[in-house]
């Protein structure tokens, strides 16, 4: 495999790992706000990053390319409120989406075929990611400051599973 495209797989691992982090310590901050559900909703994106990772990480292996890790940067930890951490957990999904098409152009370009058939997963997978996260933000900021809106998106983001 090309060096290029093996270090944009680990620049890409490293990326999943922080994603996982970050989602993490926004479902920390939703636990302070008493917003279980968003908390929740966190929670499993947190984990859906990691397999995210694991997926990477055994392809990496899978190739016999050596896996780097790099240094993961504490998240922020606070906002002010429901609707700034998720424009911000919109925000990081459109940078992850773009990082992958990085690897979708260079494998294609490198004609490293097994990783641009592999990567297109995650092609497929943001579309979701970023679709999802965008109509929350779409609703809370349609209840804009109603506490009751807010309560009812809480709710109903406890039921992701």
């Amino acid at each position: 495999m090309n060096e290029k495209v093996n270090n944009l797989l680990n620049v890409q691992l490293n990326a999943e790992l922080a994603s996982y982090y970050i989602y993490l310590a926004m479902s920390a901050y939703f636990e302070s706000q008493s917003l279980r559900g968003m908390a929740k909703w966190m929670r499993v994106q947190s984990e859906e990053e990691k397999k995210h990772a694991d997926k990477i990480f055994n392809y990496l292996v899978e190739r016999s390319i050596k896996v780097e890790f790099s240094p993961i940067s504490a998240p922020i930890g606070d906002w002010k409120g429901a609707l700034s951490v998720f424009e911000a957990a919109l925000a990081h999904e459109k940078k992850i989406t773009s990082m992958i098409y990085k690897i979708v152009e260079l494998s294609a370009s490198e004609k490293d075929f097994a990783t641009n058939n592999f990567i297109q997963w995650y092609v497929a997978e943001q579309v979701e990611e970023e679709s999802s996260t965008q109509t929350i933000v779409d609703q809370l900021k349609l209840v804009g400051e109603a506490k009751g809106g807010l309560m009812v998106i809480d709710h109903h983001l406890g039921k992701r599973e």
